[in-house]
């Protein structure tokens, strides 16, 4: 049964960093098509980054300076390492997983398997 289960959410102050994590059940990641979203209060899920199956990564506009994509395929897990965190930041934080093949896109309906989610507060 696929599952993912994220984790690592927390509340820091601006400028500070996170390392999130999702823990995955039921498929092989190593060539799994994945993706890290956010989704603000009142606004619409939106892509971070996301993991092709030949394993290379896209990041979404600027985001590529301050976050990093990671995986181990070995624990099955993916991260999301956030760095410099600012007030807008703040949001609820996905993995997802996309059952078909080769690249990654920003549309979270492309996507069939999501997480619960974890928060990420920054204050300033």
């Amino acid at each position: 049964q696929v599952r993912l289960a994220e984790s690592g959410g927390a509340s820091v102050q601006a400028g500070g960093s996170l390392t999130l994590s999702c823990t995955t059940f039921g498929f092989d990641i190593s060539t799994a098509v994945m993706g890290w979203f956010r989704q603000r209060t009142g606004e619409e899920r939106e892509m971070v980054a996301c993991n092709r199956d030949d394993g290379s990564i896209k990041y979404r506009n600027f985001r590529k300076d301050r976050f990093t994509f990671s995986k181990d395929n070995v624990k099955k897990t993916l991260y999301l390492q956030l760095d410099d965190l600012k007030p807008e930041d703040s949001a609820m934080y996905y993995c997802a997983y996309d059952k078909s093949d080769g690249t990654c896109t920003a549309d979270p309906d492309d996507y069939n398997y999501w997480g619960q989610g974890t928060q990420v507060t920054v204050s300033s």
